[in-house]
């Protein structure tokens, strides 16, 4: 019966129908929304700043040694 995602989803949304009322439920759509937002704008913040990290602290590229004449 409840085998697929799509049962659990239309549980969830008669659940918050019920607890919350059919008014509400924009608000707390809008609110998840904008944290889920908010989420992504951090994570990507993280990941330039890992990413510029990592360039800066770059080992140095070893060079060959000169031959040198005596």
């Amino acid at each position: 019966m409840f085998d697929s995602i799509d049962d659990w989803l239309i549980i969830a949304v008669v659940a918050g129908i019920l607890f919350y009322g059919s008014s509400k439920i924009p608000q707390l759509a809008h609110s998840l929304g904008r944290s889920v937002g908010e989420f992504k704008k951090g994570r990507l913040e993280v990941e330039r700043e890992l990413k510029a990290d990592s360039a800066n602290s770059a080992p140095p590229v070893a060079s060959a040694p000169s031959a040198r004449s005596p």
